[in-house]
């Protein structure tokens, strides 16, 4: 009882309920290795009593919580309604030159009332004794009639974040799989504004939708998987278009770019003609060289101006960043491995090592800059093509555990420990991600610092923020090392604090924000991101009535506050769910836990389902066995919903039947490594796709198309 007691206080989850009817313990031993990480004793029966009694007289004395939101236009939360009288609090703002708001005294009487759950949305007005701070992440300090003295963090955030339009449609896109004429071997920034500049203009897109551009962990091989990065804080100069560098025609030996050049074709044409992967090991190996022609050419004035505020703007971060990578090229990508000293960032060491590499920290600056410039003309360019969202930027769950943000930012990642999924039907054995959360009570401790700065990076140039496993805000799968994933546990954080810093940041860079709420989602939490203006993501195959007939979900029974898509990069292509292909996959490479006809009935019988729904609402015209009409008709569907985005993978333009993901392969399936490719497995480039009588087959089901700015009328 006293351990469970002392879990709950620092809210770790002795039990778990992977369906509605089972409730699963958690072992004993997993508990105590998740309470050693969060910094608490529990190994003994005293050192749980011991820590019980701490925590829950630290409990029993405190007067507000670590971190109070408070929303703007909302009534205060209870726990500042229910101060003593006489407590006084002054607060110290986000904004150091800003003119403090004058201390505030509560009185003895005329304490605003404390408001249920369900009418927390409702406008209403402050007591008079509260001054509204700005909006902004302050310093709260409260002095008590007994001299006892607090200090909180104190979030005041917008109610919602911005809204999209009211309907838009666009692309989903792995962008390392849009190869072009022009890109090295792999889809670039370059690609990524072309195909925003092509799909605004000629069929009105809203937005294009990419994967995670965060830098991956150096080293050969690298991890293909854009969901593991070194850093999410800063983007891979590997998706940089070498040509748009400016000092890249000034270099002082163009001979050796145009050999470079022609190397970076060749590799293009083994994945678009020969049937290669993409080699992103080989793809980088190029740039790397060609970059350091590039960079050796001095920076204008102008450019060097920019590249300073670059700097001054970034700040420590991007120095940590760049170290890490430089230490990396001599000491290996995982920092646990390095020498002694050079494991912690702020030893004597690490700052002579900081010293002697100056050259190789700038010359990683130098990239993460003329990867965020490439970023920004990106999303200018599907603004100026008229696009009202632009390009939505994926935030990874986390961080592989040897790279730079965990050798960075150690005081706030509960190292040891890894993310993941519980067991549930569809894997018997849970999910281990192995990626290092961060450690909840340090966070809010740092005033959710790290998390802002994580937001800023990536809401710069971003026209809306997809959010992967969005619960994570709430509370995340822990696995301790060493351990399966069935041996993990939930650990809570202050969800209301994490969504309240997102929805101020998203509020401060306009940005949209879309949370990938699939799967397990704990009670509440989807209730919570739709009342913030968080969108959700609804997939078609897995929208029936699952409360009542288990049937398709008639459009209009769609949630509004969502994208809309019929697939993503971890499902089957739309083409390869209605024909199967899927379940033939899966049972050749091992994955079926039933026999295959029996898989293949089972699917059948769920895609005719939908077939029929289409059918009957005059969607498919052209009859049940036209699998490109198919594809068409599950579009036009989506359109018949009221969710606000609706996502077309584009693979799905051309019939592609492959998945850029399986999960549950390692070595099995090329995952991250496939071109977007057409129905019978042939690469298609991005100048290919543009001209693909499917592709305009399709988007004419969803937009008609326009000409181009200044073309004449036929």
């Amino acid at each position: 009882m006293g351990l469970s007691r002392l879990a709950a206080l620092h809210g770790v989850a002795t039990s778990f309920s992977p369906s509605a009817d089972v409730t699963v313990p958690v072992p004993e031993g997993s508990v105590v290795a998740v309470l050693a990480a969060l910094g608490v004793d529990a190994t003994t029966p005293d050192a749980v009593r011991d820590a019980l009694a701490a925590a829950e007289a630290a409990a029993a004395s405190r007067l507000l919580p670590d971190t109070v939101v408070v929303w703007d236009g909302e009534p205060l939360p209870a726990a500042l309604t229910a101060l003593p009288p006489g407590t006084e609090l002054t607060v110290r703002l986000e904004d150091p030159d800003a003119p403090p708001p004058p201390p505030m005294r509560v009185p003895a009487t005329g304490a605003a009332p404390t408001v249920s759950g369900q009418d927390s949305g409702r406008t209403a007005p402050p007591p008079r004794w509260w001054t509204p701070p700005p909006l902004g992440i302050h310093r709260l300090t409260l002095r008590s009639s007994g001299a006892r003295v607090e200090s909180r963090t104190l979030i005041v955030a917008p109610a919602r974040v911005p809204e999209p339009p009211r309907r838009s449609h666009g692309f989903l896109v792995q962008l390392y799989s849009l190869l072009s004429a022009r890109s090295w071997g792999m889809g670039d920034l370059g690609d990524l504004a072309d195909l925003a500049a092509w799909s605004g203009r000629a069929f009105g897109a809203g937005f294009v939708q990419v994967n995670p551009l965060h830098a991956a962990v150096h080293g050969t091989p690298t991890d293909p998987s854009p969901y593991r990065p070194s850093s999410r804080r800063f983007p891979d100069p590997v998706h940089l278009r070498v040509e748009a560098v400016p000092e890249y025609g000034h270099v002082a030996d163009p001979a050796a770019l145009a050999t470079l050049r022609r190397r970076a074709d060749e590799l293009g044409r083994a994945v678009l003609d020969k049937g290669a992967l993409i080699d992103r090991d080989a793809v980088w190996a190029l740039k790397r060289q060609a970059l350091d022609h590039i960079l050796e050419v001095p920076l204008t004035p102008g450019r060097r101006a920019a590249y300073c505020d670059f700097l001054a703007t970034q700040g420590q971060a991007l120095d940590d960043h760049a170290l890490w990578c430089a230490l990396a090229e001599t000491h290996g990508s995982d920092w646990h491995t390095w020498p002694a000293g050079l494991r912690d960032p702020r030893s004597k060491e690490t700052a002579r090592a900081r010293a002697g590499l100056m050259d190789r920290v700038d010359h990683h600056c130098r990239l993460a800059w003329l990867t965020d410039c490439q970023l920004a003309d990106a999303q200018r360019a599907a603004e100026d093509a008229g696009m009202a969202v632009g390009i939505v930027h994926d935030l990874a769950v986390g961080v592989h555990p040897g790279g730079a943000d965990t050798w960075a930012q150690q005081d706030v990642f509960a190292l040891g420990m890894s993310v993941g999924a519980p067991p549930d039907a569809f894997n018997a054995h849970g999910q281990d991600w192995g990626l290092p959360p961060w450690n909840p009570s340090a966070l809010a401790a740092r005033g959710y610092a790290p998390f802002r700065g994580l937001l800023r990076g990536l809401l710069t140039h971003a026209g809306a923020l997809r959010i992967d496993h969005v619960m994570g805000l709430f509370r995340l799968w822990w696995v301790p090392e060493g351990r399966p994933p069935t041996e993990g546990t939930y650990v809570s954080q202050d969800g209301e604090a994490m969504l309240a810093v997102l929805v101020l940041e998203a509020h401060r860079a306009g940005t949209v924000v879309l949370g990938e709420d699939l799967g397990t989602v704990e009670p509440g939490v989807r209730e919570a991101l739709a009342r913030r203006g968080v969108l959700g993501t609804s997939v078609l195959w897995f929208e029936r009535d699952w409360s009542g007939t288990g049937r398709p979900l008639a459009p209009e029974d769609w949630r509004e506050d969502c994208l809309a898509t019929a697939t993503t990069h971890d499902l089957p292509s739309t083409a390869a769910r209605l024909t199967g292909d899927h379940v033939t996959l899966r049972h050749r490479l091992g994955l079926l836990t039933r026999p295959l006809e029996q898989e293949r009935t089972e699917d059948g019988a769920d895609t005719a389902e939908w077939l029929a729904l289409l059918t009957r609402l005059g969607l498919l015209p052209e009859g049940t066995d036209d699998e490109e009409a198919a594809v068409r008709a599950v579009h036009r569907f989506l359109l018949r919903t009221p969710a606000r985005m609706t996502g077309v993978w584009l693979p799905d333009t051309v019939g592609d039947r492959r998945p850029q993901n399986l999960p549950g392969t390692w070595d099995q399936y090329p995952n991250w490594r496939l071109p977007v490719a057409d129905a019978e497995g042939r690469p298609v480039t991005l100048e290919e796709l543009a001209a693909s009588p499917r592709l305009h087959r399709l988007m004419d089901a969803l937009a008609p198309r326009t000409a181009p700015p200044g073309a004449r009328p036929a």
